[in-house]
């Protein structure tokens, strides 16, 4: 599974619209969509919201997988 079917199945976990996950991460709804479409990356602020939404709403997410892949990527200079 990649982020993007992960990010979807925690919204559908915590039985919100697209609508109202957003609001509860704090970034629009044009962002999660485009984030479960696969058409933007996530930000490494926005992983760690994510994996704190889930912490506090007992949602299993591997918070690890995403990161260390997120750093990466701003370490080789790649967006």
């Amino acid at each position: 599974m990649n982020f993007f079917d992960d990010i979807r199945k925690v919204r559908i976990e915590s039985l919100l619209s697209q609508e109202a996950f957003a609001k509860e991460i704090g970034v629009s709804f044009v962002t999660i969509n485009r984030r479960e479409t696969g058409k933007t990356r996530p930000s490494y602020q926005t992983i760690k919201t994510i994996c704190e939404f889930c912490q506090s709403h007992n949602i299993e997410f591997d918070e690890n997988k995403y990161l260390q892949s997120e750093e990466k990527t701003n370490e080789s200079g790649e967006k």
